[in-house]
């Protein structure tokens, strides 16, 4: 099967969830705690990418969801068993629940029918959350996984989804990662192996309002 054919197939809007990862404010947003990754995810156009995807979205009636990583101030439920975690807990910005750092970042817009799932512990978007109850009961089949950061959350969130039984797609152009050339080996010799990999347009011409795919 050709590998637009095997995409089309594999995005029927009805089954299909798109899952936007850490595309918060504290993140990618001006005043990131983390600057070279809110670069990388600006001028590279992942962005304004994921915006696309979402926009595109909306529009063919495929569910969207915001997985967002934040803490209490308190600190209360972090998880601190990681050099990454100890690290974070120092930044100068830091994701605090209810504060600007954990709101979606523009240019993407959020609907009201978006869900946003909020994690205060670990390292992955799905595993812990509650994420894959609700894929299940959306009646997701293919997870469309968008967002930074390709040297963590991303590709925690393309393992757990293909271990819990979700076709996993990334949309190469809408994932960032530092350093910038470490995002493509990541995609060539880790998520490809596990995941249909391909491009925002592509995935864009796929959603198509009212499209349903016909089996067999």
């Amino acid at each position: 099967m050709a590998k637009k054919e095997l995409l089309a197939e594999q995005l029927d809007p009805a089954t299909t969830v798109l899952m936007t990862v850490e595309c918060q404010q504290g993140v990618v947003g001006a005043d990131s705690a983390l600057p070279e990754l809110a670069k990388q995810a600006r001028e590279s156009g992942v962005l304004h990418n994921v915006a696309r995807l979402v926009a595109g979205a909306h529009r063919a009636g495929v569910q969207v969801l915001h997985a967002v990583a934040e803490r209490r101030p308190d600190g209360r439920g972090a998880s601190r068993n990681a050099r990454l975690f100890r690290a974070a807990e120092r930044l100068p910005v830091q994701q605090y629940s209810g504060s600007r750092a954990v709101r979606i970042a523009e240019p993407i817009e959020v609907a009201d029918e978006d869900i946003v799932v909020r994690r205060l512990h670990g390292l992955s978007p799905v595993s812990g959350t509650d994420v894959d109850p609700l894929l299940r009961n959306l009646g997701c089949r293919t997870l469309i996984v968008t967002g930074v950061s390709a040297n963590v959350a991303i590709p925690n969130a393309v393992f757990d989804a293909v271990n819990l039984g979700y076709t996993a797609v990334v949309a190469a152009d809408a994932i960032a990662g530092v350093p910038a050339d470490y995002t493509p080996a990541m995609i060539r010799h880790t998520l490809a192996l596990v995941a249909t990999v391909t491009t925002t347009d592509d995935i864009l011409g796929c959603l198509t309002p009212g499209r349903r795919v016909t089996r067999a």
